[in-house]
């Protein structure tokens, strides 16, 4: 009988650890599943990140590309997003790390809305501003050029403050004219009948801009590349400016219309297109064309 129960009772205790051996192979696979899925969504979330963050650096490349002004501002947030790239690499994904990295792409977002918003306002309220280089090279001769340092200069000169403050030119308007007798003045496009050159144009209201005298020169270069008129030059600190003529106006922030002419000789009046470019001081605000037959 006691032969019998003790077999009885180790029966019943080797089913017991049966059983819990096949609870604990369970619960640990299903442990391990758990965590090898916990594993893959922390994987897949980290390449989201990292997805998020290549997509930020594209978008702060086109922005640099096409805003000038802001390209120090620019490069200095995308600086800080190859940072943060470089260490969600080399991190190895856990809960707390991807909270933290989900915080720091949220400010990173609000900093590139802010930024973006900025460009896109300099950009707006400089459109009128805008000077295609390439294409005055081109135009000019060396002589009717700014020189290289003032190109450069005002690169350097291109803030926040500066653009904003500075006067804009609109309503260009060039051509040739005839002079009569009593002086007055005829309009003509005709290059034969032309004794003088005329450009009006309105300087803008800007009431940030430094009110007074205002110095304003324009440059008139004909079809052969020749700069007509004076042809005297206007020194700005390490700059030069060769000019057809100048006029100097008291601006008093609001809208001024300005009229100039340009006095050159005959054999300088020749048929083609004319290129007109207008300076407040050492800084282009307009240019235009016209065309005598």
């Amino acid at each position: 009988m006691t032969v019998q129960n003790s077999n009885r009772a180790l029966q019943v205790l080797t089913g017991i650890l049966a059983l819990l051996l096949i609870g604990l192979g369970i619960y640990t696979y299903n442990f391990y599943t758990e965590n090898k899925e916990e594993e893959a969504i922390l994987n897949k979330e980290k390449q989201l990140i990292e997805t998020e963050l290549d997509e930020l650096i594209t978008k702060y490349d086109n922005a640099i590309a096409l805003n000038e002004v802001m390209d120090d501002h620019l490069l200095k947030a995308k600086e800080r997003i190859l940072v943060l790239l470089d260490s969600v690499k080399d991190a190895e994904a856990n809960i707390a790390l991807i909270s933290k990295y989900r915080r720091q792409i949220g400010r990173l977002k609000k900093e590139r809305d802010q930024l973006f918003k900025l460009a896109d306002s300099l950009t707006t309220e400089n459109q009128r501003l805008a000077v295609d280089l390439d294409s005055t090279a081109t135009a000019l001769t060396q002589n009717t050029l700014l020189s290289d340092s003032l190109q450069m200069h005002n690169s350097e000169l291109a803030g926040l403050v500066e653009k904003g403050a500075a006067l804009t030119a609109a309503a260009v308007k060039a051509g040739g004219v005839k002079v009569k007798g009593n002086g007055k003045l005829i309009p003509t496009d005709k290059a034969s009948r032309t004794d003088k050159v005329q450009i009006c144009f309105t300087l803008a209201k800007n009431t940030i801009a430094e009110a007074g005298d205002k110095q304003l020169y324009v440059q008139v270069i004909n079809p052969d590349s020749d700069l007509i008129g004076k042809k005297a030059t206007a020194n700005f600190e390490d700059a030069v400016l060769t000019y057809s003529s100048s006029t100097k106006v008291y601006y008093e922030n609001e809208a001024l219309d300005v009229c100039m002419l340009v006095e050159a000789n005959k054999a300088d009046l020749v048929k083609g297109n004319y290129i007109v470019h207008i300076f407040d001081g050492a800084n282009m605000i307009a240019n235009t064309e016209f065309e005598l037959n």
